[in-house]
């Protein structure tokens, strides 16, 4: 068992003070902010098992911290604490998720008897996650992480097209996310009990693809030796996802078009149609309308797909949501490998909001991961992220002078500049 972590946000600093004091000496491992915003700061880099916030903060109402919180930190147990009881205020707070709602004075008694319960409750749940995973099964519907201007409205727009059945296009940079995207439309949407069939377009070989996709008729071909549905048939009732569909084959386009106009698909060497009840939705990290103005992708098949478009953006682009991704990934880390990271290093995680990317969210996981596999413990710290250092040292203006100084001889300072 891991020591229980508790943040207490209040302003007030007698309050606090008997909180830290009481529960630390309980066991606990207690952290204080005496506003919303240092509270934010904390839940940044830090993982906390319960929260105890006073519903008034000199710089927001605690109700929005508790909102806020929530939105980092779907796990972590809040109550909520207020001087002035009120019953609308204690109904807004449960219904935002609160686990309880105290009245100051604080009975040290009852205060302590409700953060056990918080613990019981906390490795109950543990348990059934461990479950879960060992029996290789979600525990709930993934949730996009982040809460930049620019994920809320994916977010929003994945709520909206859902339910819908419309084809949708996503456009993105290779590791944005774009089958995370798929599948949370997926289990939005009413065909949620039915199959979701990713296919990645560019792995397989053009002379294979339309019987992977549409099935084929035994004998059709040499090695066919016996009849298959195909992928799409596969995924009756549920939802295709044609990944890195910019690298399907110019011949095998209009067949795709003709089967999502038709509905229907006919196997490789058959004459018999089948009708098929699927949702498309299509993803790439090339821009296709430029690949329709070139000739390399059909116009029609285009307008076909994109129906709905979603862009996720690449992580260089929505930096303020790297704490949160990073936090996401070691809960889902600590899960794997059994460990207990709790925090990340204030100059770790600046490292991290710093650099640029170039592999997005897939590489960010991939560093963390990097930090769990060489051994990181209690907490990441900045020297666990040999990548980040090497790049801060090489970023520097001295090393950039470095860099130039150590130019082969023959090349002009404007090319060596250009490089730089």
């Amino acid at each position: 068992m891991h020591t229980f972590r508790i943040l207490i946000v209040e302003d007030d600093e007698q309050v606090s003070s008997f909180l830290h004091e009481r529960l630390t000496r309980a066991g606990n491992d207690v952290r204080t902010a005496a506003s919303g915003k240092a509270g934010l700061d904390l839940l940044e880099t830090t993982i906390f098992d319960a929260a105890l916030i006073d519903i008034h903060l000199p710089d927001m109402l605690g109700i929005e911290l508790l909102a806020s919180a929530r939105q980092r930190d779907a796990g972590m147990d809040i109550v909520i604490m207020t001087g002035y009881p009120e019953v609308d205020t204690a109904v807004q707070a449960l219904r935002l998720g609160a686990y309880d709602y105290l009245v100051k004075p604080l009975d040290w008694v009852s205060l302590q008897h409700l953060v056990n319960r918080i613990i019981e409750r906390r490795y109950l749940r543990q348990e059934v996650t461990s479950l879960r995973s060992r029996l290789a099964t979600a525990p709930h519907v993934g949730e996009m992480t982040g809460s930049s201007a620019r994920m809320q409205r994916i977010k929003d727009m994945i709520a909206r097209v859902a339910p819908t059945g419309a084809a949708v296009l996503i456009e993105g940079e290779s590791g944005t996310g774009k089958e995370l995207v798929a599948t949370s439309i997926h289990k939005l949407s009413d065909r949620n009990k039915g199959p979701f069939v990713p296919i990645n377009c560019a792995a397989i070989p053009a002379e294979l693809i339309e019987s992977e996709l549409f099935g084929h008729q035994k004998g059709a071909f040499s090695g066919a030796i016996s009849d298959s549905r195909g992928l799409f048939r596969s995924a009756e009732g549920g939802t295709v996802f044609l990944d890195e569909l910019g690298e399907l084959a110019l011949q095998m386009q209009p067949k795709l078009l003709r089967v999502l106009q038709e509905k229907e698909v006919r196997p490789v060497g058959s004459t018999q149609v089948y009708p098929i009840d699927v949702r498309v939705i299509a993803a790439t990290n090339q821009n296709l309308l430029a690949a329709v103005q070139s000739g390399k992708f059909r116009q029609d098949l285009y307008f076909r797909l994109n129906v709905v478009r979603i862009e996720p953006p690449p992580l260089r682009e929505i930096r303020e949501d790297i704490p949160a991704l990073v936090m996401h990934f070691i809960r889902k880390l600590n899960r794997e490998f059994g460990r207990n990271i709790r925090s990340v290093a204030p100059d770790a995680i600046a490292a991290l909001t710093a650099y640029d990317f170039p592999g997005n969210v897939r590489e960010l996981e991939n560093i963390i991961e990097r930090t769990f596999a060489l051994g990181a413990m209690d907490e990441i710290q900045l020297a666990d992220l040999p990548t980040l250092v090497l790049e801060q040292k090489s970023s520097t203006p001295q090393a950039q002078n470095n860099n130039k100084a150590k130019a082969p001889s023959g090349f002009g300072t404007t090319a060596i500049d250009r490089q730089n």
